[in-house]
């Protein structure tokens, strides 16, 4: 399985993690504090690594989706995942970057 983590270095110490899970539904779904996510099965989980460079039995799980019901996922950085402010659709806040599209 292939695991697509965020790199450390991007993100700041003082600030957590997060990404925005859009489902086949509309809604958005924010996991702050996970640093990655790989598909297991016929779910997609998010996990907070903790900066180790892989997804490995130290991790923890923070949240899981069906694969089939994702649209996108955003890896928010920075300030907007930092201050937990609600992202509206269509909009991104800088530094964002859509890392999967299903």
């Amino acid at each position: 399985m292939t695991s697509h983590l965020m790199d450390p270095s991007s993100i700041h110490p003082n600030s957590s993690a997060a990404f925005d899970v859009t489902l086949r539904d509309g809604t958005v779904e924010r996991v702050s504090g996970a640093d990655a996510y790989e598909p297991e099965r016929s779910m997609t989980t998010f996990f907070r690594t903790d900066g180790r460079p892989t997804v490995d039995c130290w991790s923890v799980r923070m949240a899981s989706f069906r694969t089939d019901e994702i649209l996108a996922i955003r890896r928010l950085e920075g300030a907007a995942s930092a201050a937990g402010h609600p992202v509206a659709a269509g909009t991104a806040a800088h530094g964002d970057a859509v890392l999967r599209v299903v």
